[in-house]
């Protein structure tokens, strides 16, 4: 999850087409336990608002995604309903009941209507403080979700070649050598898999936008840097998952993550995990020349 927007008028226009969507469905936002507002969860830039709601349905979780009029269409489009299509139930997530589209002053909506679950595990993508406790079996259930789900057949595309020939020589510069760009292997993957995207107690894996096609081992590279602002949490994650991480692999994907994130911190996204990012640039890049991976 996000922040609220900046921009008032984004806030507003959401808030406003929130409300349809609750017409649209016969729901209702479902207040807090205490009486107040009901939770906003806001994505990227004000591009999603979901919000707890009651209704015919039962309680429910509504998202509603925007989009200019030309650009509603593709893989971010329609990530979430081919998740509900091709990928199995043992890839634990909330189920997708209810799809309805519209359009308005030019501009494409979505109203996604989802099964209520848990908390998420952080309110952001990258962790500030210790998360809540996570049992043994949750780390287990997440190993088993990350081994299917990278077998999923599809189409669809998370990462492209044509972007890691370009960005990694430019954001991983500062290491000594010229660094790969071609992966060992390919997997399918969530491709946003962070803190705010995964449920804690009972796992449940969050927006399903942008799975697909990626550098095999992606999901946990990409969650263990988004640790890197707790150490404790991201040592916690390399035991758990070090059977993915600890490869040739793991140390790929861990660069591909690190380039991406640096180049969103341009941008201003996560700006206080740069040295973080840059120091495990580093670790990652010895033990690759270690291995004789690095510079081939």
């Amino acid at each position: 999850m996000s922040s609220e927007p900046d921009d008032p008028e984004v806030t507003a226009r959401m808030r406003s087409a929130h409300t349809t969507a609750c017409g649209f469905l016969g729901a209702a936002p479902d207040a807090r336990p205490s009486g107040g507002e009901a939770q906003e969860a806001w994505g990227w830039r004000g591009r999603t608002l979901g919000r707890p709601v009651t209704g015919p349905y039962g309680p429910g979780w509504l998202r509603v995604v925007h989009s200019p009029l030309d650009k509603a269409s593709g893989k971010l489009w329609t990530g979430p309903e081919d998740a509900e299509r091709l990928v199995p139930r043992q890839v634990p997530r909330p189920g997708l009941r209810l799809v309805r589209q519209w359009t308005e002053a030019g501009n494409a909506y979505k109203a996604e209507l989802y099964d209520r679950v848990g908390e998420t595990v952080s309110p952001t993508p990258a962790l500030v403080t210790a998360g809540p406790p996570l049992t043994t079996a949750w780390w287990n259930d997440l190993r088993r979700a990350l081994v299917r789900l990278s077998a999923v057949p599809t189409d669809r595309t998370a990462v492209r070649q044509a972007y890691l020939d370009h960005a990694m020589p430019k954001y991983l510069a500062f290491l000594d050598g010229p660094v790969p760009t071609t992966p060992p292997a390919w997997s399918t993957a969530h491709g946003d898999l962070h803190w705010a995207n995964l449920v804690g107690h009972e796992l449940g894996i969050l927006d399903w936008e942008g799975w697909g096609t990626a550098p095999a081992a992606y999901d946990a590279a990409l969650l263990h840097a988004y640790s890197l602002g707790v150490p404790e949490t991201a040592e916690r994650l390399r035991y758990e998952l070090c059977a993915i991480l600890d490869s040739q692999e793991g140390r790929f994907a861990e660069l591909v993550v690190i380039t991406e994130l640096l180049q969103s911190a341009e941008r201003g996204d996560n700006v206080e995990l740069v040295p973080a990012l840059r120091r495990r640039a580093r670790e990652v890049w010895l033990r690759m020349m270690a291995d004789g991976v690095a510079g081939h």
